[in-house]
């Protein structure tokens, strides 16, 4: 049964509406994976046709996984989301596993290699920042420019979200409307006022060369399963609004709301996105663009020479907002785990005033920062894409075991295509886990070890005396 004080009032302001909340979504979806990894794909799959299924194949499976929370998120409206939502599944070690690969990793890792990719296009107009020079002295920790930029990005946007939930949503409103300008512009010059004519007849002049020749068969399901890593981290964090779901007015209508309508936004602009890039540069361009910079040698062809600018003017504004819900999001898991007696005691304490998780924010922002400096923080995500998704399969195979084990518990809504699209979801995501065991072992095993080093700390944990159970 669920924990008696998810039932009473914890101090949390309901502050975020429907409008908040899936601007929460969108802004966190996109970051700067869109503009990238499109290239590292397409010389994975060698097609043009292979590169759209691929895309589509992660909405699929995204928006598929966004209606089972859905579920979850109506029955259980609780800060700290997808964590407590494995713990009512499948006991406190699923959840304290998740939430201390959150921690450790998926979260921190995330909003590090974010705020490093926001300082590096900003350094396309404040040429100082890109040149990363060393401060003096400063070599043996790492601290250069970019470095210095990214973790003043990290402890500003935490102190604004320690000023209260509606300060931070109004900064991702804002942030979250801005680069949907830019993308929407982008999309829009690309579809219908410009294309490279030679680009539409490489790509799109004919069935072979569209799949270049692939077939529909285990090779091209091969394919499309292991690059679709790049198409699914681009698309991860649709998940976080659960997290703060304790803070969202009318959660059970709005928590799955916001998450359906986020994916749909984020999906379908990914796609066009993928559409513009072969409308404008041959296959051939996408996969060896500079530094796998795609959308910026597509705003080119289509644009001139100012689209440099435009499109890192928009890679800021949405890494920044990215950055700023990750932050405001993941903090809230940590407050929630605090509360169960599985995290620092200290991270389940709200601020009297402004009512928000201040220590849980600075603690992640600590970690955070140091995974800034260590450099290490692109070798982690690589290492934790299987952990992602093992925790989204378990996720969802829990709506099968609640059900059974918990049939009287309030579900205003129910996962729509409920059984079939949920085991559609894990028979999917698993072909994905088992490509990636065979095909990228060197991601994959690293990522399974640290969930499984998690195992003895919380036993540890769970050992000690805590001064703030849940009872």
């Amino acid at each position: 049964m669920a924990s008696t004080t998810e039932d009473v009032k914890t101090g949390l302001v309901k502050g975020l509406g429907l409008f908040d909340s899936t601007a929460l979504v969108v802004g966190t979806m996109i970051g700067s994976g869109i503009f990238i990894v499109s290239s590292d794909i397409a010389r994975q799959v060698g097609s043009a046709g292979l590169l759209l299924v691929v895309w589509l194949v992660s909405a699929a499976i995204t928006m598929t996984a966004a209606l089972g929370y859905g579920e979850l998120a109506a029955a259980m409206p609780h800060a700290g989301g997808q964590y407590v939502y494995l713990r009512e599944e499948f006991g406190p070690l699923s959840g304290f596993l998740y939430g201390w690969t959150l921690f450790l990793v998926i979260q921190t890792g995330t909003i590090a290699a974010v705020a490093v990719a926001f300082a590096k296009y900003l350094g396309v107009f404040i040429p100082w920042i890109a040149a990363g020079h060393y401060l003096p002295g400063a070599e043996f920790i790492r601290l250069d420019t970019q470095r210095i930029v990214a973790i003043a990005l990290l402890v500003s946007l935490t102190w604004l979200n320690t000023r209260g939930v509606r300060t931070g949503a109004a900064a991702q409103n804002l942030f979250t409307a801005a680069k949907l300008s830019g993308v929407l512009g982008l999309a829009a010059v690309g579809l219908f006022l410009a294309a490279n004519p030679h680009a539409v007849s490489r790509n799109f002049g004919s069935w072979h060369a569209f799949w270049g020749g692939a077939s529909l068969g285990w090779t091209s399901i091969r394919l499309v399963g292991v690059a679709l890593v790049g198409a699914l981290f681009s698309s991860d964090a649709w998940n976080n609004i659960t997290f703060t779901a304790g803070e969202v007015k009318n959660p059970r209508r709005n928590v799955p709301l916001s998450l359906v309508l986020g994916v749909a936004i984020v999906t379908s602009l990914y796609l066009t996105l993928n559409v513009v890039y072969l409308r404008a540069l041959p296959l051939e361009a996408i996969q060896g663009a500079p530094e796998d910079r795609v959308a910026t040698a597509a705003a080119s062809v289509l644009l001139g020479s100012i689209a440099v600018k435009l499109v890192a003017l928009t890679i800021v504004l949405s890494t920044c907002g990215c950055v700023n819900g990750l932050v405001l999001m993941g903090a809230r898991v940590y407050y929630a785990m605090a509360l169960d007696g599985l995290f620092f005691e200290r991270a389940g304490k709200l601020d009297s005033v402004r009512h928000t998780p201040t220590a849980s924010l600075f603690m992640q922002c600590a970690w955070a920062c140091l995974l800034t400096l260590s450099g290490r923080y692109s070798d982690l995500l690589d290492y934790v894409i299987f952990a992602v998704m093992l925790f989204y399969i378990l996720t969802i195979a829990g709506l099968f075991r609640l059900r059974r084990t918990q049939p009287n518990l309030d579900r205003p809504y129910r996962a729509f295509g409920y059984p079939v699209l949920p085991a559609l979801y894990i028979a999917a995501g698993t072909l994905v886990e088992i490509l990636l065991l065979i095909y990228k072992p060197n991601f994959t095993w690293p990522g399974l070890i640290i969930v499984l080093l998690g195992i003895p700390v919380y036993f540890l944990r769970t050992r000690r005396p805590t001064s703030s159970p849940r009872t």
